[in-house]
Protein backbone atom coordinates (compact mmCIF):
# COMPACT_ATOMS: atom_id res chain seq x y z
CA UNK A 1 0.00 0.00 0.00
CA UNK A 2 1.20 3.47 -0.79
CA UNK A 3 1.47 5.99 1.97
CA UNK A 4 -1.43 8.45 2.13
CA UNK A 5 -0.74 11.90 0.77
CA UNK A 6 -0.21 14.52 3.46
CA UNK A 7 -3.20 16.67 4.20
CA UNK A 8 -3.05 20.30 3.04
CA UNK A 9 -3.81 21.38 6.57
CA UNK A 10 -2.57 20.54 10.04
CA UNK A 11 -3.97 18.25 12.70
CA UNK A 12 -4.36 18.70 16.47
CA UNK A 13 -1.22 16.62 16.96
CA UNK A 14 0.77 18.30 14.17
CA UNK A 15 -0.63 21.79 13.68
CA UNK A 16 0.57 23.92 10.79
CA UNK A 17 1.13 27.62 10.49
CA UNK A 18 1.00 29.42 7.12
CA UNK A 19 2.72 32.78 6.78
CA UNK A 20 3.90 35.22 4.17
CA UNK A 21 7.36 36.75 4.21
CA UNK A 22 8.19 40.05 2.53
CA UNK A 23 11.24 42.21 1.96
CA UNK A 24 11.63 45.73 0.58
CA UNK A 25 15.10 47.10 -0.15
CA UNK A 26 16.20 50.45 -1.49
CA UNK A 27 19.47 50.24 -3.41
CA UNK A 28 21.49 52.33 -5.83
CA UNK A 29 20.95 51.64 -9.55
CA UNK A 30 23.58 49.66 -11.43
CA UNK A 31 22.86 50.70 -15.01
CA UNK A 32 21.26 53.61 -16.86
CA UNK A 33 19.63 53.50 -20.29
CA UNK A 34 19.33 56.34 -22.78
CA UNK A 35 16.82 56.34 -25.62
CA UNK A 36 18.13 58.13 -28.71
CA UNK A 37 16.10 58.95 -31.82
CA UNK A 38 17.95 60.46 -34.78
CA UNK A 39 15.96 61.95 -37.65
CA UNK A 40 16.42 63.26 -41.17
CA UNK A 41 14.09 64.99 -43.61
CA UNK A 42 14.39 66.02 -47.23
CA UNK A 43 12.71 66.09 -50.63
CA UNK A 44 15.04 63.45 -52.06
CA UNK A 45 14.72 59.92 -50.70
CA UNK A 46 18.37 58.95 -51.19
CA UNK A 47 19.65 62.22 -49.72
CA UNK A 48 17.39 61.76 -46.69
CA UNK A 49 18.67 58.23 -46.20
CA UNK A 50 22.28 59.42 -46.54
CA UNK A 51 21.71 62.12 -43.89
CA UNK A 52 20.08 59.60 -41.59
CA UNK A 53 22.95 57.14 -42.02
CA UNK A 54 25.55 59.83 -41.39
CA UNK A 55 23.88 61.05 -38.19
CA UNK A 56 23.31 57.52 -36.95
CA UNK A 57 26.98 56.62 -37.52
CA UNK A 58 28.09 59.80 -35.79
CA UNK A 59 26.06 58.96 -32.68
CA UNK A 60 27.38 55.39 -32.59
CA UNK A 61 30.96 56.69 -32.91
CA UNK A 62 30.30 59.18 -30.10
CA UNK A 63 28.98 56.43 -27.84
CA UNK A 64 31.96 54.20 -28.60
CA UNK A 65 34.43 56.93 -27.61
CA UNK A 66 33.36 56.35 -24.01
CA UNK A 67 34.77 52.83 -24.04
CA UNK A 68 33.55 50.34 -21.47
CA UNK A 69 31.35 52.97 -19.79
CA UNK A 70 28.82 52.32 -22.57
CA UNK A 71 28.17 48.61 -22.13
CA UNK A 72 25.64 48.10 -24.91
CA UNK A 73 24.40 49.89 -28.04
CA UNK A 74 21.21 48.54 -29.61
CA UNK A 75 19.37 49.65 -32.73
CA UNK A 76 15.59 49.49 -32.64
CA UNK A 77 13.20 50.50 -35.41
CA UNK A 78 14.37 52.20 -38.61
CA UNK A 79 11.69 54.05 -40.59
CA UNK A 80 11.63 55.99 -43.87
CA UNK A 81 8.24 57.60 -44.43
CA UNK A 82 7.06 59.53 -47.50
CA UNK A 83 4.99 62.60 -46.72
CA UNK A 84 2.25 63.35 -49.23
CA UNK A 85 1.11 66.77 -50.34
CA UNK A 86 -2.14 67.61 -48.59
CA UNK A 87 -3.44 69.59 -51.54
CA UNK A 88 -4.57 68.26 -54.88
CA UNK A 89 -6.22 65.07 -56.02
CA UNK A 90 -3.02 63.27 -56.94
CA UNK A 91 -0.65 61.47 -54.56
CA UNK A 92 2.43 63.63 -54.74
CA UNK A 93 5.31 63.16 -52.32
CA UNK A 94 6.58 66.45 -50.94
CA UNK A 95 9.22 65.09 -48.51
CA UNK A 96 10.70 62.04 -46.84
CA UNK A 97 11.21 61.65 -43.10
CA UNK A 98 13.48 59.05 -41.56
CA UNK A 99 14.09 57.89 -37.98
CA UNK A 100 16.50 55.52 -36.26
CA UNK A 101 15.94 54.53 -32.63
CA UNK A 102 18.92 53.56 -30.48
CA UNK A 103 19.30 52.46 -26.88
CA UNK A 104 22.55 52.91 -24.99
CA UNK A 105 23.19 51.11 -21.69
CA UNK A 106 25.77 52.62 -19.33
CA UNK A 107 27.33 51.07 -16.26
CA UNK A 108 29.59 54.03 -15.42
CA UNK A 109 27.59 57.05 -14.30
CA UNK A 110 30.59 59.39 -14.20
CA UNK A 111 30.32 59.98 -17.96
CA UNK A 112 26.53 60.06 -18.08
CA UNK A 113 26.06 63.79 -17.62
CA UNK A 114 28.65 64.76 -20.24
CA UNK A 115 27.39 62.17 -22.73
CA UNK A 116 23.78 63.25 -22.22
CA UNK A 117 24.50 66.88 -23.05
CA UNK A 118 26.57 65.97 -26.11
CA UNK A 119 23.82 63.75 -27.49
CA UNK A 120 21.08 66.28 -26.77
CA UNK A 121 23.10 68.95 -28.59
CA UNK A 122 23.22 67.08 -31.91
CA UNK A 123 21.12 68.04 -34.93
CA UNK A 124 17.68 66.43 -35.22
CA UNK A 125 18.30 64.17 -32.25
CA UNK A 126 15.84 63.36 -29.50
CA UNK A 127 17.11 62.03 -26.20
CA UNK A 128 14.97 60.31 -23.55
CA UNK A 129 16.06 59.07 -20.17
CA UNK A 130 17.99 58.16 -18.23
CA UNK A 131 16.06 55.16 -17.03
CA UNK A 132 17.78 53.70 -13.98
CA UNK A 133 17.74 49.97 -13.37
CA UNK A 134 19.41 46.97 -11.75
CA UNK A 135 21.09 44.11 -13.56
CA UNK A 136 19.08 40.90 -13.80
CA UNK A 137 21.73 39.10 -11.71
CA UNK A 138 22.05 41.89 -9.16
CA UNK A 139 22.93 40.72 -5.62
CA UNK A 140 20.07 42.94 -4.43
CA UNK A 141 17.54 40.40 -5.75
CA UNK A 142 19.21 37.57 -3.86
CA UNK A 143 19.37 39.62 -0.66
CA UNK A 144 15.67 40.51 -0.95
CA UNK A 145 14.74 36.85 -1.31
CA UNK A 146 16.90 35.91 1.67
CA UNK A 147 15.28 38.58 3.83
CA UNK A 148 11.79 37.50 2.70
CA UNK A 149 12.48 33.92 3.85
CA UNK A 150 13.86 35.20 7.15
CA UNK A 151 10.75 37.33 7.61
CA UNK A 152 8.46 34.36 6.96
CA UNK A 153 10.24 32.16 9.51
CA UNK A 154 10.27 34.97 12.07
CA UNK A 155 6.55 35.53 11.65
CA UNK A 156 5.84 31.81 12.03
CA UNK A 157 8.00 31.66 15.15
CA UNK A 158 6.13 34.59 16.70
CA UNK A 159 2.76 32.95 16.01
CA UNK A 160 3.97 29.67 17.52
CA UNK A 161 5.37 31.39 20.61
CA UNK A 162 2.06 33.21 21.11
CA UNK A 163 0.45 29.77 21.44
CA UNK A 164 3.16 28.37 23.67
CA UNK A 165 4.47 26.25 20.80
CA UNK A 166 7.70 26.00 18.87
CA UNK A 167 8.41 25.38 15.21
CA UNK A 168 9.27 21.84 14.17
CA UNK A 169 9.74 21.64 10.39
CA UNK A 170 9.27 23.49 7.13
CA UNK A 171 6.59 21.88 4.95
CA UNK A 172 6.49 24.24 1.98
CA UNK A 173 8.18 27.39 0.72
CA UNK A 174 6.62 29.04 -2.33
CA UNK A 175 8.15 31.91 -4.27
CA UNK A 176 5.21 34.18 -5.08
CA UNK A 177 7.33 36.57 -7.12
CA UNK A 178 10.51 38.54 -6.70
CA UNK A 179 10.65 41.66 -8.75
CA UNK A 180 11.96 45.21 -8.62
CA UNK A 181 10.48 48.49 -9.74
CA UNK A 182 11.32 52.10 -9.23
CA UNK A 183 9.30 53.51 -6.39
CA UNK A 184 6.20 55.11 -7.85
CA UNK A 185 6.65 53.28 -11.15
CA UNK A 186 9.25 53.61 -13.92
CA UNK A 187 8.40 57.09 -15.17
CA UNK A 188 10.41 58.14 -18.23
CA UNK A 189 12.23 61.40 -17.74
CA UNK A 190 13.16 63.06 -21.03
CA UNK A 191 16.36 65.08 -20.86
CA UNK A 192 16.55 66.10 -24.50
CA UNK A 193 14.31 67.00 -27.40
CA UNK A 194 14.26 67.03 -31.15
CA UNK A 195 16.63 69.67 -32.47
CA UNK A 196 16.62 71.27 -35.89
CA UNK A 197 19.98 72.95 -35.59
CA UNK A 198 23.18 72.45 -33.65
CA UNK A 199 24.27 74.57 -30.72
CA UNK A 200 25.96 77.66 -32.04
CA UNK A 201 28.01 78.63 -29.02
CA UNK A 202 30.45 76.82 -26.77
CA UNK A 203 29.78 73.25 -25.74
CA UNK A 204 27.06 73.13 -23.05
CA UNK A 205 27.97 72.20 -19.51
CA UNK A 206 27.40 68.61 -18.49
CA UNK A 207 24.13 67.88 -16.72
CA UNK A 208 24.36 66.91 -13.08
CA UNK A 209 22.32 63.70 -12.94
CA UNK A 210 21.55 62.08 -9.60
CA UNK A 211 20.89 58.31 -9.80
CA UNK A 212 17.40 57.31 -8.75
CA UNK A 213 17.23 54.72 -5.95
CA UNK A 214 15.61 51.40 -6.85
CA UNK A 215 13.09 49.46 -4.78
CA UNK A 216 13.59 45.69 -4.73
CA UNK A 217 10.67 43.57 -3.52
CA UNK A 218 10.44 39.85 -2.74
CA UNK A 219 7.64 37.75 -1.27
CA UNK A 220 7.35 34.10 -0.23
CA UNK A 221 4.64 31.91 1.29
CA UNK A 222 5.71 29.35 3.87
CA UNK A 223 3.98 26.51 5.72
CA UNK A 224 5.57 25.08 8.84
CA UNK A 225 4.61 22.55 11.46
CA UNK A 226 4.77 23.26 15.17
CA UNK A 227 4.28 21.49 18.46
CA UNK A 228 0.74 21.33 19.86
CA UNK A 229 -0.15 24.64 21.46
CA UNK A 230 -0.78 25.16 25.15
CA UNK A 231 -4.36 26.44 25.20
Amino acid sequence: MTAPEPLPYGTPDIPRVAVRGEAHLEVDPEIARLGITVSARGTDRHKTLDDLTRRNNHIIDLLKTHGDAVEKIETGAVTITPQLNDKGRHERIRAYRGHVHLTATLGDFTVLGELTTRLADLDLTRLDGPWWDLRTDSPAHREARRQAVHDAVQRAREYAEALGSRLVALVELADTGAEHAVAGGPVPRPVGAMRSAGYGGAAPAALDLEPQRQTVYAQVNARLTMTPPVL
